[in-house]
């Protein structure tokens, strides 16, 4: 086996809960410093976590000469300015998602990966799930006969106006933090789609709470998402055609990896084995940089992905004011 991955986190956010104990049990995987922008919250952080090294600055960690990769899961707006401050120094990055909110920042991040000769990737864990692949092999087989409809939701209640994804200047919102599964699960299901409508509810952050989109792909096939912080726990996504439908109540995180294939009035449940996605995606980036596997997401999906988010905005943004229709006329 090729030696491990030394990897570095620059940040301690929340969710690096859920991504230091994988890290830590996987042999591709050796976590060996984190960073933060206070000396003793590092300190802090990593006897906390068993992390060898502590940064008290971002610079300090991106600089750190035995540090090859590094994670980032600062908020949104910091994405692509410290991906390309990491790649430019030498870096691999897994970025948290979503990469950005337009495409032009997308690849502007995938531009400096290719100059640096380094890896980037955005941590859509979801995508490296069995379930996700058992999803789209059914789909691709016929087993529900031609695709029609996409349905994906994620949503929860929050209301901490501290959060940062309540914040503007964070690129906070539903659709940038949970509706971007929405979109990723429908983009992998029926492809690039060729035009989208949004529609969105601001909270008293200036932030969307609640989003809902329609999109048109190829071969008349729509999807319907819809995401929020006002709404209860909700994570679904389907796969409707014209023979059936498959259903994933658990889609993102696939905790319970199970998919409900729903065809001629019965209802078969096929059960996948469960991994953990954010080891998953930590290995195939390590593998990749390591010359023994390739990345499985890269700049055309990532830059797709930003395309869709950034179209719905400017979408929704129109549907308020000179594009909007009423039901029936004054």
């Amino acid at each position: 086996m090729s030696e491990p991955v030394r990897w570095g986190i620059l940040s301690t956010a929340h969710i690096n809960r859920v991504v230091i104990p994988p890290a830590h049990a996987s042999p591709k995987v050796d976590l060996v410093a984190v960073a933060s922008r206070d000396a003793a919250r590092a300190d802090a952080y990593a006897r906390e976590w068993q992390i060898p090294r502590a940064h008290g600055s971002y610079e300090a960690l991106i600089e750190d000469p035995d540090v090859e990769a590094i994670y980032i899961s600062l908020p949104n707006s910091l994405h692509v300015p410290w991906s390309i401050r990491a790649l430019e120094a030498g870096k691999h990055v897994l970025c948290e998602k979503p990469l950005a909110r337009t495409a032009a920042d997308v690849e502007d991040a995938f531009d400096s990966a290719e100059h640096a000769g380094r890896l980037l990737m955005e941590a859509f864990m979801w995508r490296f799930t069995p379930q996700t692949r058992r999803l789209t092999e059914l789909v691709a087989e016929g087993a529900i006969g031609r695709l029609r409809l996409v349905r994906a939701a994620f949503s929860f209640f929050l209301d901490n106006p501290e959060n940062v994804r309540l914040l503007a200047d964070l690129d906070g919102g539903a659709l940038m933090d949970v509706g971007c599964y929405c979109v990723s699960g429908s983009r992998l299901l029926a492809g690039e789609p060729e035009r989208v409508y949004g529609e969105q509810t601001r909270g008293p952050g200036g932030v969307d709470v609640a989003f809902a989109g329609t999109l048109r792909f190829p071969d008349d096939v729509v999807a319907q998402i819809d995401c929020g912080f006002v709404l209860p726990s909700r994570d679904e996504l389907e796969a409707v055609g014209e023979e059936g439908s498959l259903f994933l109540d658990d889609p993102w995180h696939a905790r319970r990896p199970v998919l409900e294939l729903r065809r001629g009035g019965e209802v078969e449940r096929i059960e996948v084995e469960r991994v953990d996605a954010y080891r998953a995606e930590l290995e195939n980036l390590s593998d990749a940089i390591r010359g023994v596997g390739e990345p499985l997401l890269g700049r055309e999906d990532a830059v797709g992905n930003a395309r869709v988010i950034e179209a719905l905005y400017r979408s929704a943004e129109e549907a308020a004011t000179e594009n909007a229709v009423p039901p029936f006329p004054p």
